[in-house]
């Protein structure tokens, strides 16, 4: 068996590619390549405004609607936008960040299992998130919960762990198959780092991390929103600014090199970009697991392309943590938290790529 499958798959020979030209600045795309984006985006709208709506006091979609472009009476301004507004902002955040981080890592590695939690990059920013919990006391966690301090933390964590994988992945270059394994052997050696601070932590702090450690939306303000959308202002054209590069990588580090691309300056970027995504993805809702696995793959069959597109992939990572955390808390019990909702709709995924490159394997 071998999970060194590539991500990319032929493109559609009916999809005919497009000029756009902007200034001094042009590029091809394809059309199914900016349609699916604006779709998604609608769909996501929708799907944010219905969750708005939703609660004790519920609100109609268009009354939501209206209290976003600027009127509706006090309550319902107070409700939305006070209330139930931070907590989509982050989901939508979050979401955003992983499905970009999660295409920026399996377009570099060229396999669908390199997605940062499953490398054991959100397991590092875990521990960093962690430590400053449990070490910071529950003043700390109820003050900076998401803030600067726990950002920063996590995404320390997260580029330790990520030197670490790619520092003993490396042999000349990267292996897809050798990545997956490094990456599983240091993701349970994170997640023992997150166990033994946890001994060490009073009953309270305990608490608080394994809320937080199983991914939740539960509680989150501006304070969380602020860092997040900071982070997302900066690293979001980072990623789309390295597409032309990600386009070059994805055909092998020679071609790379004979088209006149620093191979190791532009890996450590995209490393650097995909990684900073996930961490502060991370710091603001806890490590939610199998989006950036999950959306990628999802988005490169809708979009008909060769790699996962960037844009697709976060607005889609987006939408599935918005609709995810929707129903956490209106269908299921007990208000589960957001990154159980995912994992149930991961782990058969993930039991499928592992199948399918058995067969492929087998042939």
């Amino acid at each position: 068996m071998t999970l060194s499958a590539p991500t990319r798959t032929p493109p559609s020979r009916d999809q005919p590619r497009r000029t756009l030209r902007i200034g001094p600045v042009s590029g091809t795309y394809r059309t199914r390549q900016l349609v699916v984006p604006v779709a998604l985006l609608v769909v996501l709208l929708l799907t944010a405004a219905v969750s708005l709506g939703r609660g004790d006091y519920p609100i109609g979609v268009t009354d939501v609607l209206g209290v976003l472009v600027g009127v509706g009476d006090d309550t319902q301004r107070l409700i939305v936008l006070q209330l139930r507004l931070p907590r989509i902002a982050v989901a939508v955040g979050v979401g955003l960040a992983l499905g970009m981080s999660g295409a920026l890592i399996q377009t570099f590695a060229r396999n669908p299992l390199a997605s940062p939690d499953f490398l054991g990059i959100t397991g590092g920013a875990s521990v960093g998130a962690v430590a400053v919990i449990v070490l910071g006391g529950t003043t700390t966690v109820s003050g900076a919960l998401g803030g600067l301090g726990l950002a920063a933390a996590a995404l320390a964590g997260g580029l330790l762990m990520a030197l670490l994988i790619f520092g003993l992945a490396w042999r000349g270059g990267i292996d897809g198959y050798r990545l997956v394994l490094v990456g599983v052997g240091l993701a349970a050696m994170a997640q023992a780092g997150v166990s033994w601070l946890l001994t060490r932590s009073t009953l309270f702090d305990a608490a608080a991390a394994n809320v937080w450690i199983t991914g939740s939306l539960n509680g989150r303000g501006w304070e969380q929103v602020r860092p997040l959308a900071i982070a997302l202002v900066v690293l979001v054209p980072a990623a789309l600014a390295l597409n032309r590069v990600l386009a070059v990588l994805a055909f092998g580090d020679e071609t790379a090199r004979a088209l006149g691309v620093r191979v190791p300056l532009a890996q450590a970027v995209v490393v650097l970009v995909g990684v900073a995504l996930a961490a502060f993805a991370v710091s603001a809702a806890g490590p939610i697991q199998f989006v950036a696995l999950v959306v990628p793959q999802i988005a490169v069959r809708l979009t008909g392309g060769s790699r996962p597109p960037l844009l697709a992939a976060g607005v889609l990572g987006a939408l599935l943590v918005v609709a995810s955390d929707l129903l956490a808390r209106t269908v299921l019990p007990d208000s589960f938290p957001v990154g159980v909702v995912t994992a149930i709709v991961g782990a058969p995924y993930l039991l499928w790529l592992l199948v399918r490159g058995r067969r492929r394997s087998t042939l």
